[in-house]
């Protein structure tokens, strides 16, 4: 690894432990709670309200969505996210199936 991509690696974790600390080490993967108002998370709304056809494509733009970005922005903390979103839509879609 070059110099360079160590500091950029220093950097990005640094960055982590930074908003880790800034939420308090509130889980920004699971449940940010930006997405928790009322007694319902907006992902619950978003379930409900769409076709598993319409649900299917949501997760798998998202999968693509933060695979895109982790690289320029959340690192390690988009790479969870998208497998937050991998593993609902295996519970919602295929494991419901089953």
């Amino acid at each position: 690894m070059t110099s360079y991509m160590n500091i950029m690696k220093e950097i990005e974790e640094e960055a982590e432990r930074a908003g880790k600390e800034a939420y308090g080490g509130v889980d920004m993967v699971n449940e940010p709670p930006h997405y928790n108002k009322g007694d319902i998370q907006c992902i619950n709304a978003i379930e409900a309200a769409l076709t598993k056809e319409e649900l299917r494509g949501y997760f798998k733009g998202n999968l693509i969505k933060y695979l895109w970005r982790e690289q320029y922005k959340n690192g390690d903390e988009d790479i969870l996210k998208c497998q937050f979103y991998l593993n609902r839509m295996i519970a919602k879609l295929i494991d419901a199936e089953g």
